[in-house]
């Protein structure tokens, strides 16, 4: 893991206002992640946890404050400069893997360099070696209904790779999994995160899924509270 950091938080303040109603999510947050970090955020239903990983992928932006990565503010981006900075730096993987029903695992995968000039050749050498990284080279073809649950999951970590990014953004990854195929793609995370040098911030409400980062930090009442993790 680097010394250099990959996200700054700074003073960070996010509040939504609901009629006449403020209700404030963050007040005065400060964070700091290396880069090559794998952090796991736990807290109660209610802190604030997605909202956060929404602000680090540039999906929500802060009331107020700085967040930084590798030392470019984002948070004064425009749309579209957040998009291009996403499909450049950030791969999401969620709960229910947000695949297409429509498509199959091939071409799912290759959503994301959709969005690039890369020809359809190096399209595909792309997406066959991020297949062939989560094991499921075999299942190009097959439609994620014709798929388990961890298949679809590994579908969904290929297509969150497949661009290179630096940063992978995990919105309980596990929820929806048995607790066997949930620790095999704990464990496909933390290769990602030793052998690839990805720098992993996974949401999770499950402590035996929070054992595979390197630290965990706890949310609470718009605070961190950090804990190592004995690995």
């Amino acid at each position: 893991m680097s010394e250099k950091n990959i996200f700054k938080l700074t003073n960070l303040v996010k509040r939504f206002t609901k009629g006449k109603e403020t209700l404030s999510i963050f007040e005065d947050l400060n964070l700091s992640i290396k880069e090559g970090d794998f952090v796991a955020i736990m807290g109660p239903s209610g802190s604030g946890k997605t909202t956060l990983l929404n602000m680090l992928g540039g999906v929500d932006q802060p009331t107020s404050g700085e967040v930084e990565f590798d030392g470019k503010g984002i948070e004064k981006l425009s749309e579209n400069q957040l998009a291009k900075w996403r499909a450049s730096n950030v791969g999401f993987i969620f709960q229910f893997y947000n695949l297409m029903p429509m498509l199959n695992a091939h071409r799912n995968v290759e959503l994301p360099l959709l969005l690039t000039q890369l020809k359809s050749k190096e399209r595909s050498q792309r997406v066959e070696t991020a297949l062939e990284l989560v094991g499921l080279k075999d299942r190009a073809k097959h439609m994620p209904g014709e798929l388990s649950g961890g298949q679809q999951q590994r579908v969904a970590i290929a297509r969150a790779v497949v661009s290179d990014p630096k940063l992978l953004l995990c919105d309980e990854p596990t929820g929806d999994l048995d607790r066997q195929t949930a620790d095999e793609i704990l464990e496909m995370l933390q290769l990602l995160n030793r052998e690839f040098g990805k720098t992993i911030i996974m949401v999770t409400h499950d402590p035996s899924a929070a054992k595979f980062a390197n630290r965990v930090l706890h949310l609470d009442k718009g605070k961190f509270v950090e804990k190592e993790l004995s690995l």
